[in-house]
């Protein structure tokens, strides 16, 4: 994947060389670890994997249709999950990505994948993403200026739990 930003600790950083192969739809080799729909990741996987006793070589891409609730029993063995945005107005990946970090307890990387512009990335970390494949027809080193788009927060986030009020003193 080309145009992708990883968060390492605290630490934004363009990443060359991505192994993961994004399908979006149909069946394909794997030659590299795959990031494959939620309907069709149950298929590729080794009677090991479904039930728990191995880690998948394969990642989970989530559309906003999909409910991150239906992962909860997989979330030990899979590596990635990514949250499609199909258009930069649809904000129900946010809500999928609160809902991994802050309910569920996801700790893996959480890859925000689609329409992923400069502008959104500040508000996808406060909502635990840690990668952002930035849109192909952009710039990836301008997309990085947008993760320092806010210093300080008001309310809680999936980073920072307490408000502001809750952070001082």
């Amino acid at each position: 994947m080309r145009n992708l930003i990883r968060l390492v600790g605290d630490q934004a950083q363009i990443v060359h060389d991505d192994p993961w192969r994004l399908v979006r739809e149909g069946a394909v080799e794997p030659t590299a670890p795959l990031i494959l729909p939620l309907v069709e990741w149950p298929a590729q996987q080794t009677p090991e994997v479904l039930a728990g006793r191995q880690s998948s070589p394969h990642g989970v891409l989530l559309q906003p249709d999909d409910d991150p609730e239906a992962l909860q029993p997989r979330l030990g063995v899979l590596p990635l999950i990514a949250i499609d945005f199909p258009t930069f107005r649809d904000g129900r990946g946010y809500s999928q990505a609160y809902l991994l970090r802050v309910r569920l307890g996801w700790h893996g990387e959480l890859r925000a994948v689609g329409d992923v512009l400069r502008d959104q990335l500040a508000h996808m970390r406060q909502c635990g993403f840690d990668a952002f494949a930035v849109r192909e027809d952009k710039s990836v080193d301008d997309a990085l200026k947008g993760l320092a788009g806010m210093s300080v927060l008001y309310g809680r986030s999936a980073i920072e739990p307490r408000p502001l009020f809750r952070r001082r003193g």
